[in-house]
């Protein structure tokens, strides 16, 4: 632990649990009811609804070997390729193989797929795969199917639920053992203000952080809480500089922020394609799979053709579809064009990338165990090895649902206890960023590590992020301290800084192009040298200690304060509290 924690008001209230779920998409919920069904007392806390998060936003599909002639080694093959070298092959064997029977677990939960006129699952293709092998749900709305099938069997499971409650902080015993969390709920249900849920078996699954830029597909839940709480914790966190961007999101102008449409890689997997202002495709020629290729190499090619062109977006064509087809097979989409004055029947729509997935995250093993005894990490918010990268498309949904069940399996065989909950005393609570610096971060972010990095854009975000850093702590130390009152906002803002920082000081680490990670300045992939992965720790004065692995093998996660056998590391000192 590095006792740093959120300023935030002592908690008021309590629950005692065996487990306690934080995050309702399908990697939570899905934990949440085996370790159920097992006799464990779970609690599922969620920030917003049950069915906000983001897998309810996921137009895509879960990509599994399910269709005739397809095999695991296939999917694993593709799989490997676009993690572009770093991807755990054991990670990726064990997604692979039990990811067929997940997914058929899933349907028995009550998640009902599009299916062919022989009743079969009907299976499209995306980027990247060679194979027709993902399965939908009402066209594009699969994720949402997903949420629903999973939300009715937490509530049939009646499944204790803290809804609309922003997770703080973990709490430990005295052996450091996990043994809880704080929360803030957001003044509705059973709870107000802060409280506690004592548990000696946490699982975070809070999604990803891509409100840390301007523009992304994420919802305005996604604000690194996870990584933030973890990092706090002592837990290690890897990948993080691998951000994917996803090429084809709707272009709703310039100055757009927050949440955007997406238009999922299904659009092309049914041959729609990319074209500049002139109709002309850009794609041939290079790659093998045109417009299905790798989201990396997509959203790179798109990138490049704006800034050949001078433009700030290019065009996805699919006229040739039809009105029926598009009714059929791409409702919300087709719906969400129309509502800000597109109509992809008649004409093109303007795209263009924006921060979609992080392939890294917290560090776990095989069972999702983190380098904090006691603490779990599942789905967007874990860096299990099976991403490398860059992820393949689809292939989140079904690490959600295959490490949950991992997971589940490792609590209910484990059964952990914990001692007291304790609350450590030094240093003092980090202070909090005010909510108006949210829109500074993202500017910053987007800016200097965006699709496209370099190393002067990377050393002015660093610089820019350690200035909101350093006067955070001198507000706090000022003779009349003026820092933010504790509060969603100002907890959600500070979280925010806390992972852009780490996220730039991998990238800076990383000097090469591989996979999502983009550098101008050095385009070409370096085997020889950076075939590794980049851990990062927090430590007890607040420094950022980055080391590189030996090797491309994902390696050992062993608790905190095991010894490791890092072959560099890389100390990113922080402002002393005055």
């Amino acid at each position: 632990m590095t006792g740093i924690r959120l300023t935030a008001p002592a908690p008021g209230w309590s629950i005692d649990a065996d487990v306690v779920v934080v995050g309702s998409g399908v990697a939570g919920l899905t934990t949440a009811l085996r370790c159920a069904a097992a006799g464990l007392a779970t609690v599922v806390v969620t920030k917003a609804r049950l069915d906000d998060g983001s897998t309810r936003w996921a137009q895509g599909g879960v990509a599994a070997a399910l269709g005739e002639g397809d095999t695991p080694e296939q999917h694993l093959d593709d799989t490997l390729v676009a993690g572009a070298g770093l991807c755990d092959e054991a990670a990726v064997r064990a997604l692979v193989t039990e990811g067929p029977d997940a997914v058929r677990r899933l349907i028995g939960t009550g998640a009902q797929f599009d299916t062919a006129d022989d009743g079969t699952i009907a299976l499209g293709r995306e980027g990247g795969h060679h194979r027709r092998r993902i399965a939908h749900a009402g066209g594009d709305a699969t994720g949402a199917e997903i949420s629903r099938a999973l939300v009715e069997a937490v509530r049939e499971a009646a499944l204790h639920t803290v809804e609309n409650a922003l997770v703080l902080d973990l709490l430990t015993d005295a052996e450091g053992r996990t043994a809880g969390v704080t929360l803030h709920v957001m003044g509705e249900g059973q709870h107000d203000g802060v409280g506690a849920v004592n548990a000696p078996a946490v699982i975070l699954a809070t999604g990803g952080m891509g409100q840390v830029f301007s523009a992304t597909t994420n919802p305005p839940v996604a604000t690194g809480d996870g990584v933030a709480l973890a990092l706090r914790a002592g837990a290690e966190v890897s990948d993080l500089e691998f951000v994917q961007f996803h090429p084809t999101v709707l272009f709703l102008g310039a100055g757009a922020e927050g949440q955007q449409p997406l238009v999922s890689e299904a659009v092309r997997g049914e041959g729609a394609h990319l074209v500049d202002a002139h109709g002309t495709r850009f794609m041939l020629g290079q790659h093998e799979l045109a417009e299905l290729a790798p989201r990396d190499i997509v959203a790179k090619a798109i990138t490049r053709q704006m800034q050949l062109h001078g433009t700030e977006h290019m065009y996805l064509d699919a006229r040739h579809f039809g009105a029926e087809m598009w009714e059929q097979h791409f409702p919300t989409i087709l719906a969400a064009c129309r509502t800000h004055g597109i109509d992809p029947v008649t004409e093109p729509i303007p795209i263009a990338p924006a921060a979609h997935h992080a392939s890294g995250g917290i560090r776990t093993d095989l069972r999702g165990r983190t380098t904090v005894p006691g603490l779990y990490a599942c789905g967007e918010v874990a860096c299990t090895g099976v991403h490398g990268a860059n992820r393949l498309a689809s292939n989140s949904l079904l690490e959600g649902l295959v490490f949950a069940e991992r997971i589940a399996a490792d609590i209910v065989a484990d059964r952990p206890r914990s001692g007291t909950a304790t609350v450590a005393g030094h240093p003092a609570p980090s202070p909090l960023l005010p909510p108006e610096a949210r829109s500074t971060i993202q500017r910053i972010m987007t800016r200097g590590a965006g699709v496209v990095r370099s190393a002067d854009s990377l050393a002015r975000a660093a610089e820019e992020l350690e200035d909101l850093h350093r006067s955070a702590f001198l507000k706090a130390g000022a003779a009349e301290p003026k820092d933010a009152v504790p509060g969603v906002e100002a907890w959600e803002v500070t979280n925010l800084l806390l992972v852009s920082r780490v996220l730039v000081a991998a990238a800076r680490q990383r000097e090469e192009t591989r996979g999502c990670h983009w550098r101008e300045d050095r385009p070409e992939r370096d085997d020889e040298n950076w075939r590794r992965h980049l851990v990062v720790k927090l430590t007890p004065d607040r420094q950022l200690v980055l080391r590189r692995t030996d090797t491309e093998a994902f390696g050992p996660v062993r608790p905190s304060g095991a010894p490791d056998c890092a072959a560099t590391g890389t100390t990113h000192p922080t402002p002393e509290e005055p």
